[in-house]
């Protein structure tokens, strides 16, 4: 994946906090829609069953990924949705070109068994819809929010835990996701996301006090390490609760996902899965 990165840009704006994101405690969010609770406390214990989905959501995007849980079709409770944005060189026609998305990260480890079927967060247990879309190009906002309208839209998605993560051109997207649709997202991750900080950009995702957590390597030779470090810094000047965080690596070149997607990879005793679903709308 080859392409220049875009300029950053440095600057500081005052936040406002409507629209936040609220961190669990002992108990997990709503379902979004009425406000009645998800039956979390079932364990989960088949991983995750994938599915290539050859359909048009929209002009950009023409197939998918369909990761549920193992009992997914033998409850009615809602999951959390997790959408994750492949990279420029997984770009395809949603058919033939579709297995490229298993390349890496989310996907691919789905697809070798290594994504667990469940996960513990304050003495709960969720288990992730996951949809991987295929682009066609380089994907816009809108094209992301048509991916999360149309998972709304055809699973039982507990819509107060939308969280998004991309690599690298999918990382770009993804800062650019949160950007526009800031109050839809309950946690993000962008992994050496190539896209750039602007006032009104860094502004739009702290007023909503959006949870973030960036990954990139130092050394990237594909794109700059300053797209994330510029996105944090510029982030946390506005003062958001939580405060953006980032992960660097001094090496590794351009593939910072593989580690940041393992989920033996650990801060704070949590994965990024366990740090996403710490936080709902």
């Amino acid at each position: 994946m080859k392409f220049r990165a875009y300029a950053l840009i440095v600057t500081v704006i005052t936040s406002t906090t409507f629209l936040s994101c609220k961190k669990d405690n002992a108990s997990p969010g709503g379902d979004g829609d009425n406000g009645t609770k998800p039956d979390l406390n079932a364990v989960e214990t088949i991983k995750p069953i994938q599915t290539a989905i050859s359909t048009t959501i929209n002009a950009n995007c023409k197939g998918f990924y369909s990761a549920v849980p193992g009992h997914y079709d033998s409850n009615s409770r809602k999951y959390p949705l997790m959408v994750f944005i492949h990279g420029v060189g997984e770009l395809g026609n949603g058919t033939t070109d579709l297995p490229k998305v298993l390349n890496n990260a989310m996907p691919n480890l789905i697809k070798n068994g290594k994504f667990p079927a469940n996960f513990v967060v304050n003495n709960q247990n969720y288990s992730f819809i996951v949809i991987s879309p295929q682009f066609v190009a380089w994907p816009s906002a809108d094209d992301v929010n048509a991916v999360v309208n149309y998972a709304i839209a055809n699973y039982r998605v507990d819509t107060s835990r939308v969280y998004v993560t991309g690599l690298s051109m999918g990382g770009g997207a993804t800062w650019d996701y949160a950007v526009k649709y800031s109050s839809r997202v309950a946690a993000l991750v962008p992994m050496c996301g190539a896209s750039s900080p602007s006032m009104s950009k860094a502004q739009s995702i702290a007023n909503t006090n959006l949870p973030v957590w960036a990954f990139h390597n130092e050394d990237d030779p594909t794109v700059s390490v300053n797209n994330t470090k510029g996105w944090v810094t510029d982030i946390n000047s506005y003062n958001p609760n939580p405060l953006a965080r980032m992960t660097l690596w001094p090496t590794g070149g351009h593939n910072a996902w593989s580690k940041a997607s393992d989920p033996t990879y650990t801060e704070n005793n949590m994965n990024i899965y366990e740090w996403m679903l710490q936080y709902h709308r």
